[in-house]
């Protein structure tokens, strides 16, 4: 054989190895968590119960928070706790990096809310309260609401029943971020109705075309928020 076409086969032969391997390497991932997966959905839709959030294609370094706020305790979920209670950091962000990889349909909007319902969560989510001292939603979200890289959630796609139930849960103590605690901060400016507005509002809204989380952080936060380094980021 020539030798220009054995140099040919032999590096189409190292590509091929390279895609194998790596798919290979994602199969085995997704196999590991498939404990994750049998309840947050292999495809982040038709979830079972409105309580449980998509992660796929969430931010890396937001998901790796979540992980570390439940091995802290600052999240409380007997499953979740257990878990990853003997994870190493260099682990919880493989896991967190491989569902932000993920790219999964999106569930169908849950239908709007009517009239002064709709109205207040439109202005929370988009515009905030002045008067209450509530920044915008979107301030931190993202115009389209579909996150801010590095630590920001995306706030689509999510059942009316999750979101109420998380604000509910910041309101009254039972989630905590690292400090500062910038949503303990704004739930606390929030009354039941505004929380149902919110979610309402929220979980009916239509998923955009493009729903990557931003890449670019934003520079002028109205709250600042604390944060966990994800693990290349430790001295």
């Amino acid at each position: 054989m020539p030798v220009l076409l054995r140099l040919i086969v032999a590096a189409a032969l190292a590509v091929t190895l390279t895609v194998v391997q790596a798919r290979d390497g994602r199969d085995a991932m997704g196999d590991r968590l498939a404990a994750c997966t049998a309840c947050h959905g292999p495809a982040g839709i038709e979830l079972e119960n409105g309580y449980i959030p998509r992660i796929h294609g969430k931010p890396a370094g937001y998901l790796y928070n979540q992980l570390v706020n439940y091995q802290d305790y600052r999240r409380r979920n007997t499953t979740m706790n257990h878990m990853v209670a003997h994870l190493s950091p260099a682990y919880l962000y493989e896991i967190a990096q491989y569902f932000a990889d993920q790219r999964a349909p999106y569930p169908s909007p849950a239908g709007a809310p009517a009239g002064a319902l709709a109205a207040r969560g439109e202005q929370l989510v988009q515009r905030g309260d002045q008067d209450a001292d509530i920044p915008a939603c979107s301030a931190c979200h993202g115009q389209h609401l579909t996150g801010v890289q590095p630590n920001t959630p995306g706030l689509i796609g999510l059942p009316r029943q999750y979101i109420m139930a998380q604000l509910g849960a910041w309101q009254v103590g039972t989630r905590h971020a690292a400090a500062p605690d910038c949503m303990s901060q704004i739930t606390a400016r929030l009354d039941g109705r505004d929380i149902e507005a919110v979610a309402s509002w929220l979980a009916a809204q239509p998923i955009p075309d493009d729903t990557r989380p931003v890449a670019q952080a934003i520079t002028d936060p109205p709250l600042q928020c604390g944060s966990v380094p994800a693990p290349e980021a430790r001295s």
